[in-house]
């Protein structure tokens, strides 16, 4: 059965009655942290041999002889299934039709829709399956305030927003993150926005976002600098870059279609998750103002076509990148004269 979002904590806590816990989705980072959330509410000792088995890709074969033996030093056993796809179904349902309370734990990331396992295992009711997709917004700030919390830290505001924006896809880097912050805090210690800009390792990342926020307000020096210094001194790739000016576009789109609708440029902004770092809304604004929603839109599609040619064999990738920076420099000025 599908585990909704609000009882995925519980459930992870305390599985109860259920013999298999089903993790897919793109976050592997937070697969993982999940299954090891709930091994070690059956088995606090994860290097126990005796209550807990971890079965490779190449060992799916002996999950059922895992599941039917039986701890020697009692207490519930945990067989933690990993990189899991449709050829761990037969295993599972024989497994299931045994007589036994161990709990199976399967790592499933990119398991599609339409798999066979996540099909069955959605219908069983001895089993639990929960999707684990990359956070964002308030979903990101709440899950990093946790894990801060769990260690008796506390952070500001304008420093929570601030990592939000530079928080990768993945939970296990975002949580490494975090537990730097923590240490760097101390316990009971408080994180303000120079604490996190200086823990945190991400001057790529900022780059990146310079490059974006640049080259969307029209300024071509910032934004030729910041995409040359991201490709060449940061070491970050032309495909991050493309993302990075994708998911600004995407930002940008939603305010002016916000105001566009009536609503003030500033509460178009305030009322992004996260939203704009206090430090860029003087080029957020500049930008609301020389693109049109239209215009936005064909700036989306030529820089996801972008992110595509950056992918293919033998493709002149950085050329491509500083060229698409250069033509939207040049587009955001001529709508900034338009409009």
């Amino acid at each position: 059965m599908k585990i909704d979002a609000r009882a995925t904590s519980a459930t992870l806590q305390a599985p109860g009655a259920l013999r298999a816990i089903i993790l897919h989705g793109d976050d592997a980072g937070l697969i993982r942290e999940r299954a090891t959330t709930a091994a070690r509410a059956i088995c606090p000792d994860l290097n126990d041999p005796f209550r807990v088995a971890v079965l490779g890709r190449d060992e799916h074969d002996r999950l059922e002889e895992e599941v039917t033996a039986l701890s020697l030093v009692g207490g519930r056993r945990v067989i933690w299934v990993r990189d899991a796809g449709d050829g761990l179904l037969a295993p599972l349902q024989r497994s299931l039709a045994q007589t036994s309370d161990t709990l199976v734990i399967v790592e499933a990331a990119g398991l599609p829709a339409r798999a066979r396992l996540r099909a069955f295992a959605e219908k069983d009711r001895l089993c639990g399956v929960i999707g684990c997709y990359p956070e964002e917004g308030r979903a990101l700030e709440g899950a990093i305030r946790q894990m801060l919390s769990a260690q008796n830290v506390s952070i500001d505001p304008d420093a929570l927003g601030w990592m939000v924006e530079r928080a990768g896809p993945d939970r296990a880097a975002t949580r490494s993150e975090v537990e730097k912050l923590a240490l760097f805090a101390g316990a009971g210690g408080r994180l303000g926005l120079e604490d996190v800009r200086a823990c945190v390792g991400d001057a790529a990342g900022v780059s990146l976002e310079d490059a974006a926020f640049a080259a969307m307000a029209g300024d071509r020096k910032a934004a030729d600098a910041a995409a040359e210094r991201a490709l060449t001194t940061d070491g970050s790739s032309p495909i991050a870059l493309a993302r990075a000016l994708l998911s600004h576009i995407h930002r940008l789109r939603r305010a002016r279609i916000a105001v566009d609708g009536g609503m003030s440029r500033a509460d178009a902004m305030r009322q992004l998750r996260p939203p704009v770092f206090f430090k860029r809304t003087d080029s957020f604004t500049q930008a609301l103002g020389h693109w049109s929603a239209a215009a936005l839109l064909r700036a989306a599609e030529e820089t996801q076509a972008l992110e595509l040619a950056c992918k293919q064999t033998g493709s002149p990738d950085i050329v491509l990148c500083l060229r698409h920076v250069a033509r939207l420099c040049a587009q955001a000025q001529q709508d900034r004269r338009r409009r």
